[in-house]
């Protein structure tokens, strides 16, 4: 079973326009509502990759009871704590005459000592019956930056491989506690490392960085470029094919989502970078968030480059 966090869930509202055009009135032609925040991104497409799912985190409000109802996709069960707060919105505005969105991103709603306690009872109550654990978002207000640190080292003293995928000062203060699993992006990774790598070269040292710091697998997202991942079998970039996009938000999330489904499933290194890479591009190809086509992930796979570098 794969167990997944988000503590700083949503309602995502997907608006397709044929054109956004700041100042004026923009007439929405399209709305898709769905369950939102990264983990569940990576519960989506893991439970479509075939895994049983079980996602946990935060909702509350009269949101919170829509959010839930949005969460029916078979192989993910629910385990989500209750807090008092009304939970957020968040809107990504997609432009389907240049393809670029704009992401309007509510800020989580405030969760108190109490609350996070019961999520910390419930998460070690779920915990030994986890094969996996994937970690992904932002802290919403309440939450001490130390927060994610705890969760890993409950996970490492349980046995339990762990996947984090955050940034900033949460990612700072867990890499301590060495997570299995790390995904920052190029910006994310010059905040951590105080420096923005721009050549091959340096990408491939902040990651080495990061994996001789204690990471097992440091990996950082290139984008349209693929992935480069730091192990100890040594270092490898995963390429994708060429492909024009539908729409890109979520596809890092699809990332973690193939790789957590690669160790779930005892997969070699090089086989996770395959799917972790061939499932976000497929998710790429997709105008929804968090969901690939099965066709496209079928094509895209054999099409993946391994370059051990």
């Amino acid at each position: 079973m794969l167990l997944t966090v988000t503590l700083n869930a949503s309602v995502d509202k997907l608006y397709l326009l044929d054109g956004n055009t700041l100042g004026t009135v923009m007439r929405v032609k399209e709305v898709r509502n769905s369950a939102g925040g990264k983990g569940l991104n990576v519960s989506r497409v893991a439970a479509q990759l075939g895994e049983s799912v079980t996602a946990m985190g935060f909702v509350g409000g009269h949101t919170g009871r829509y959010f839930e109802s949005l969460v029916t996709q078979r192989g993910i069960t629910r385990a989500f704590t209750n807090i008092a707060a009304e939970m957020r919105n968040c809107i990504n505005c997609w432009d389907l005459s240049c393809g670029q969105s704009t992401e309007y991103l509510e800020t989580g709603a405030p969760v108190t000592a109490e609350e996070a306690d019961r999520f910390m009872a419930d998460f070690a109550a779920l915990l030994p019956s986890a094969d996996v654990v994937a970690i992904s978002g932002s802290l919403p207000r309440g939450i001490p930056a130390d927060f994610y640190a705890t969760l890993v080292r409950m996970c490492r003293d349980a046995g339990k491989l762990v996947l984090l995928d955050t940034s900033g000062a949460s990612l700072r203060n867990a890499l301590p506690a060495r997570p299995d699993f790390v995904k920052p992006n190029t910006d994310e990774i010059a905040s951590l490392l105080d420096f923005t790598p721009r050549t091959r070269a340096e990408q491939v040292e902040t990651v080495l960085t990061l994996h001789r710091n204690g990471i097992a697998c440091a990996a950082l997202s290139l984008g349209a470029e693929g992935v480069l991942v730091a192990c100890g079998q040594g270092v490898y970039q995963g390429i994708p094919p060429s492909i024009k996009p539908k729409n890109t938000v979520g596809c890092g999330d699809s990332m973690v989502a193939g790789f957590a489904v690669g160790m779930a499933r005892g997969l070699s290194v090089t086989e996770q970078i395959r799917l972790a890479v061939a499932v976000a591009t497929a998710s790429a190809l997709s105008i929804g968030t968090g969901e690939y086509a099965k066709d496209d992930l079928d094509s895209i796979l054999p099409r993946v480059q391994i370059h051990n570098l």
